[in-house]
C-alpha cells in the first residue's frame, strides 16, 4: 500500500524535507532511484534524451561500484546525482551511526560534488534526519508513481503519475528490474504527455 501524491499532512510532519520546487513554470523534477543498473539505467538515459529531458538519479553506492560504466554515461548526458546510501538501508531498522557511515560510504563511492539525499523507502529517523540536514538536503517526492509496485498495472502507474503532477513536481520512479516493466511503459507516454502540454523537465541543483 503505497500514497501516489504525498498529502499536505505528511509534508508538515517532516518540514526540513523537499517534497516539491516551488515554481510558477511549467516545470518538472524526475527522479529515479536505485540505479545505475545495465540496460534499465541506459534505457532511462535513451528516453530522456529523445525528450530533452534532465532527471536526478539517486544512486546506490554498491551499485556504483559494480557498474561505474553506466554511471559515467549518466554524468556525461548531464544529469544531476543524489546519494541513496551505500546498501539501500531501512532508517528505521538501522542504528544511526551505521546508517550515517553508509551514507558517508555511498558519498566516497560517488566522488561527485552533490548534497542531495534520498532515504530508501522513505524511512528515515528523526534523529537521522537531524545529522544528515546538517550537510545535506533530503529530497523526498510530491508524486510516487509506483512503479515497483506488482499490484498495479503500467497503464494505471501512468494515470495516477499524470494525475497528480503539476508545476514544480518532484516525480519518482526506479530505474531498477523490479520496477521496469511498469517504469518502460509509463516513462515515454508520461514524457510526451507533458512535452504536449508545454512543459520541461529539470534536474534537481545538486548544491
Amino acid at each position: 500500500m503505497f500514497l501516489h501524491h504525498s498529502p499536505f499532512w505528511l509534508k508538515a510532519f517532516f518540514p526540513g524535507f523537499t517534497w516539491r520546487i516551488p515554481t510558477q513554470e511549467k516545470q518538472i523534477f524526475l527522479t529515479f532511484d536505485d540505479g545505475p543498473i545495465p540496460e534499465i539505467t541506459e534505457w532511462v538515459l535513451d528516453t530522456l534524451k529523445q525528450f530533452n529531458a534532465k532527471a536526478t538519479f539517486f544512486c546506490i553506492g554498491d551499485n556504483v561500484r559494480k557498474h561505474p560504466d553506466v554511471f559515467q554515461k549518466v554524468l556525461l548526458d548531464g544529469h544531476a546525482i543524489g546519494n541513496h546510501t551505500f546498501n539501500h538501508m531501512n532508517g528505521w531498522k538501522t542504528e544511526d551511526e551505521i546508517y550515517l557511515e553508509n551514507i558517508d560510504k555511498c558519498t566516497k563511492q560517488l566522488n561527485v560534488n552533490t548534497n542531495l539525499f534520498r532515504p530508501p523507502y522513505g524511512r528515515i529517523k528523526k534523529s537521522q534526519s537531524r545529522m544528515v540536514l546538517h550537510e545535506r538536503k533530503i529530497i523526498m517526492w510530491d508524486v510516487l508513481s509506483g512503479d515497483f509496485s506488482k499490484n498495479i498495472t503500467p497503464q494505471l502507474c501512468l494515470e495516477k503519475t499524470i494525475r497528480y503532477t503539476r508545476p514544480g513536481s518532484i516525480i519518482l520512479f526506479h530505474d531498477s528490474l523490479k520496477a521496469s516493466e511498469n517504469m518502460q511503459y509509463a516513462l515515454p507516454k508520461f514524457l510526451e504527455h507533458f512535452t504536449q502540454e508545454g512543459f520541461s523537465f529539470a534536474a534537481l541543483p545538486m548544491n
